[in-house]
């Protein structure tokens, strides 16, 4: 037995596998690549904040914002958080109301998410605006480590990236789910068997994916 019984278990249990549509499969393998990826980034940046000799400049002070004359740390940050993770409970009940063929609820809470994704960037697009006028650039800043930038840039850049695809997506099928494409199985992109709301489910999966690692930006990159 051991490890070899395990394994010929498994790979014997039919209901293991076989209630697992392909567009599930291949969004979790996605999401893992994409975990390896932002995991890379993470890493890079946590071994070039603790390599360099320069002093590294305090997120404290530069995520700042001055309101009525009182300068207020990261709580610009700390809004985005709140709105980010405020579109996962939109995003968790639209899923609900999608497995109930709920099509008005489902689809204005899709709306719902969209709008809060886009509030984030919107908010994002006002952090690097305001940096790089401070004179934030990807080669140095003037608080200190030159990689401050760079990191900076590129992780943000990157999940912001993911967070706007998301959006575009969202409008997309929460469309469909107005006009009852799921219901009337209309010809198309991403409708599938009629009365079927799956597309709804992955959609999900990948929002609160993005949500989940910008908990771990906000913890690394803001926080430490």
């Amino acid at each position: 037995m051991g490890l070899r019984g395990v394994a010929a278990d498994l790979s014997s249990d039919q209901r293991a596998f076989k209630n697992v549509s392909w567009g599930k499969a291949m969004m979790w393998i996605f999401l893992l690549s994409d975990t390896f990826i932002f995991g890379c980034f993470l890493l890079a940046y946590m071994t070039a904040r603790m390599s360099t000799i320069v002093p590294w400049p305090n997120p404290s002070e530069v995520f700042a914002l001055t309101i009525g004359g009182t300068q207020i740390p990261l709580i610009l940050i700390a809004i985005m958080t709140f709105v980010l993770i405020s579109s996962s409970g939109t995003m968790a009940m639209a899923v609900n109301f999608g497995y109930r063929h709920d099509r008005r609820k489902t689809a204005a809470l899709m709306l719902a998410t969209a709008a809060f994704g886009t509030t984030f960037v919107g908010m994002q697009a006002f952090e690097w605006t305001k940096l790089i006028t401070e004179g934030v650039r990807p080669w140095g800043n003037p608080w200190g480590a030159a990689q401050f930038g760079s990191s900076f840039f590129m992780i943000t850049g990157f999940h912001g990236t993911h967070v706007s695809i998301g959006v575009l997506f969202l409008l997309i099928i929460a469309r469909k789910v107005w006009r009852g494409d799921f219901d009337q199985e209309r010809r198309g992109f991403f409708t599938s068997r009629k009365g079927n709301y799956e597309i709804v489910e992955i959609m999900g999966l990948y929002w609160h994916f993005v949500d989940l690692v910008w908990v771990f930006i906000f913890a690394f990159f803001y926080l430490w």
